[in-house]
């Protein structure tokens, strides 16, 4: 395992933008696989291997380079690593971006998942709010943390770390019909 974390680490050195889109659609497809087969209780015969293709495309294409970017951003916005900076960064994560990415992840997967502009948003009325109210539970502590002690190029790998858990909820709730 210190030998895999060291490549890891290697890695990012050497390609951090490669690195954090490939963790992160990796993980969001981690999460599927746990949704469908943990929450769902599918079985492997019923795996829907579309649906967490779907998924991974969404972390490699939308998750990865927008929360990579956002960590990116919110550094130059908010400058130091004390207790004080990394509140005022969870807060603006929190109540400036994980709103919209929410909102933007729910409507990609469904129109993936084929819905019309209609459905989408009567799903979006649905979901939405119960995702938020769930994301507010787990991340404001992980992004506490995260912003005061991980480095800004490991960032995106903590939260994908504990998004794992969040990603099997998300997947769920945006592929639930």
């Amino acid at each position: 395992m210190a030998g895999l974390w060291r490549s890891y680490q290697v890695l990012m050195t050497r390609y951090p933008w490669t690195v954090q889109i490939v963790t992160a659609g990796s993980l969001v497809g981690v999460g599927d696989v746990i949704s469908q087969q943990l929450i769902e209780r599918r079985g492997l015969a019923q795996h829907n291997v579309r649906r967490t293709a779907k998924m991974m495309s969404i972390g490699f294409f939308f998750v990865g380079p927008v929360v990579g970017s956002w960590y990116k951003v919110l550094d130059m916005l908010v400058v130091g690593g004390t207790k004080s900076a990394a509140m005022k960064k969870m807060l603006c994560d929190q109540l400036c971006f994980a709103p919209c990415f929410l909102g933007a992840f729910l409507c990609i997967s469904g129109a993936l998942n084929g819905l019309t502009v209609e459905e989408n948003i009567t799903k979006l009325k649905r979901d939405y709010t119960d995702a938020l109210i769930a994301n507010y539970y787990l991340w404001p502590p992980v992004q506490i943390a995260n912003f005061y002690f991980i480095p800004l190029h490991h960032r995106l790998a903590v939260v994908q770390i504990v998004a794992v858990v969040w990603n099997a909820y998300l997947t769920w709730k945006a592929n639930k019909m």
